[in-house]
């Protein structure tokens, strides 16, 4: 062979294979870097709309503050919240029905009181840990309320009628907050009541308007529209102060009963959330809550914003739970 060609070969197979040798070491190089993308993926989440659960008839506190709530979700989340109501049960109907549903955070319900009494009340399949806690939005105040045509004026003047005979009252459904709030007024007073359950708060409030029954308990906000307009008279307030909606109506603290009973609510999904999609809610709802329109809703509707983010929710309703089950069972 000759010794010229030879040499070019050996050269060119040498630079072939440091070529190929600085491939593979770009290529190992590069490798770690395209994992370590890989295993930190950014969340999409929502890439569809999302269904609000209210487990109560529209018109009531549930369904308003939820469809509040929503109106600023949908801002902030960029996408449609769609509230869809499912009533029955006393509000168990719709809880199980949506701890029951896939934890992608594409259902998600209004939580009241009763998610912490449904199980000792009524033997519900409606336990804490069944759902991710996302965060409490609203207080409602109870207050007890006659029609405006009532003979009764004041808790008293009801208290001493029902000492007589069973007077009926309403309830936004068995097992629910205010039905036990009615239950312990009976049993502080010695009065008779004979609870009357509706598919929520609303219903209730329109009967005895209507005159069907003789006297409701319901949330404050559910009280107000009637209170404002004279169909409806307020008796007292189940709550440790006077009501910025119902200036000069007493608390029953005022009327002899101490008396405390709200109905506070909350937004839950069923358990197992993606940690991406229960921080993105969780933080979706605070901005909401803090919202000029939510705040300015509140108020208006006669509630009260108290707001406590999931850990703090989730700490408050195992409270309420344990609490209720000493009450209740």
């Amino acid at each position: 062979m000759n010794p010229k060609k030879a040499l070019v070969g050996i050269a060119v197979a040498a630079l072939s294979l440091s070529l190929v040798g600085c491939t593979v070491g770009t290529a190992a190089e590069t490798k770690p870097k395209e994992d370590a993308a890989a295993a930190e993926p950014v969340s999409t989440f929502p890439e569809k709309p999302i269904t609000l659960i209210v487990q109560a008839n529209p018109g009531g506190g549930s369904d308003l503050s939820s469809r509040a709530l929503a109106d600023q979700l949908s801002r902030i989340l960029d996408t449609d919240i769609i509230v869809e109501n499912r009533p029955g049960a006393g509000g168990a109907t719709a809880m199980e029905y949506v701890a029951g549903l896939p934890a992608d955070g594409y259902t998600l319900g209004f939580g009241p009181v009763e998610i912490a009494m449904l199980n000792t009340t009524q033997g519900a399949d409606v336990l804490p840990e069944n759902y991710d806690l996302l965060g409490q939005i609203m207080l409602a105040p109870g207050v007890i309320s006659v029609s405006a045509d009532s003979p009764y004026q004041t808790l008293e003047d009801l208290i001493a009628a029902a000492k007589g005979q069973p007077l009926t009252v309403g309830n936004s459904g068995t097992g629910s907050i205010w039905e036990a709030a009615a239950k312990a007024l009976a049993g502080e007073s010695g009065a008779q009541f004979t609870n009357v359950p509706h598919e929520g708060g609303a219903p209730a409030v329109a009967a005895v308007i209507g005159g069907q029954i003789d006297a409701v308990v319901s949330g404050a906000g559910e009280a107000k529209a009637g209170n404002d307009d004279g169909t409806l008279r307020v008796l007292a307030v189940l709550h440790d102060e006077e009501h910025p909606n119902f200036p000069g109506i007493p608390t029953a603290a005022e009327a002899g009963y101490p008396l405390e009973f709200g109905g506070w609510g909350g937004i839950y999904a069923p358990a197992g959330l993606p940690t991406d999609v229960h921080a993105t809610l969780e933080a979706a709802i605070k901005e909401a809550v803090a919202s000029d329109e939510y705040q300015a809703f509140q108020k208006n509707a006669g509630n009260l914003v108290v707001y406590r983010n999931s850990a703090d929710w989730t700490t408050f309703v195992n409270e309420q739970f344990t609490r209720f089950a000493e009450l209740l069972g």
